[in-house]
């Protein structure tokens, strides 16, 4: 997939931008401030930002180029425009709603540097505050899809068969190999990444990591998690008001990874969990709202009761 690798520059970081400026200069900002010992090159994709000038945002950082595309082509997509032209030795697909404290690339280059080429790694994920974010999840199946859909995980939260987040509940001081690492921060050999064709462009927003690791263990690589660094996550802070495109994003993705991946009987068990968590949900935050006069739990009861009607067509076949 695309350009050569070039010997002299170690890491080609990609960002995803769509408006949101204040967020990618902060990010900017950050990398090139703790990025120390290294060679790198910066990779932003505009997916047709409507607001400011992302040119002027980004004028006044060396070694960066810019993809502006004309539509909102997703984050799978963006990415892999960057992945095509990356010469780096190693990518970072890296949210612009990061911020970097320490030299997290340097620590991760030594980590890598001990591994082979199918490697993925993810770093620890901080809110704002500094607290701990979810950093790592499993792949879904049949156990923890009926822990996720019935609040089973609320009761039994590090419980790795019922709960998908297990890990994040977890004191986890050293490397670990895990099923997923949040699309925030992936960091891995540009080859490797090259080789499996990067993200599925299917994937339109959400699931396309869970969908890249997933194909990169198939394939015999392995996802670590390596807890040594953090940076800070800005789009894991917790809300209750959640737009729609949220919502049906989040479903229509973890859909379609049923789709791809599960087959037979397990894609129909799959579906039916799936749809029976959304339809519960309907009365439940709707008598919340209600009763503690949240209007947000109630936005929340039409948001679910929109997703029973909500299926993507398979384009998996």
């Amino acid at each position: 997939m695309g350009t050569e690798i070039n010997s002299q520059i170690d890491v080609s970081i990609i960002i995803v931008n769509y408006n949101k400026f204040s967020l990618l200069s902060n990010c900017l900002n950050s990398i090139y401030k703790h990025s120390k010992e290294i060679s790198f090159e910066v990779i932003v994709v505009d997916n047709n930002s409507t607001e400011g000038d992302v040119e002027k945002i980004i004028s006044n950082y060396p070694n960066l180029s810019l993809i502006k595309n004309e539509t909102n082509r997703g984050f799978a997509a963006a990415n892999n425009q960057g992945l095509k032209i990356a010469q780096g030795k190693f990518i970072l697909f890296l949210n612009n709603d990061t911020v970097f404290i320490e030299n997290t690339i340097k620590k991760l280059i030594d980590f890598l540097e001990e591994k082979d080429e199918m490697t993925l790694v993810g770093c620890k994920l901080l809110n704002e505050d500094l607290s701990h974010q979810v950093s790592i999840v499993d792949f879904d199946d049949l156990w923890n899809l009926i822990g996720e859909n019935f609040f089973m995980y609320l009761l039994f939260p590090k419980n790795k068969m019922l709960n998908r987040y297990h890990h994040n509940y977890k004191i986890v001081n050293e490397p670990i190999e895990v099923d997923v690492v949040k699309g925030a921060f992936i960091f891995g050999y540009t080859k490797a990444l090259k080789e499996i064709g990067g993200f599925d462009e299917k994937f339109f927003f959400y699931s396309e990591e869970n969908d890249l690791c997933f194909r990169f263990k198939q394939r015999g690589g392995k996802v670590f998690y390596f807890p040594g660094t953090s940076i800070i996550h800005l789009g894991g802070a917790s809300t209750d008001a959640i737009p729609w495109f949220m919502f049906m994003n989040l479903s229509r993705a973890k859909i379609q990874f049923f789709q791809k991946h599960f087959k037979g009987l397990k894609f129909i068990l799959a579906l039916i969990i799936h749809f029976t968590g959304i339809f519960i949900r309907v009365p439940l935050y709707f008598i919340l709202g209600i009763v503690s006069l949240n209007k947000n739990l109630i936005k929340k009861s039409f948001y679910f009761f929109r997703l029973l009607f909500v299926y993507p067509s398979n384009s998996f076949k």
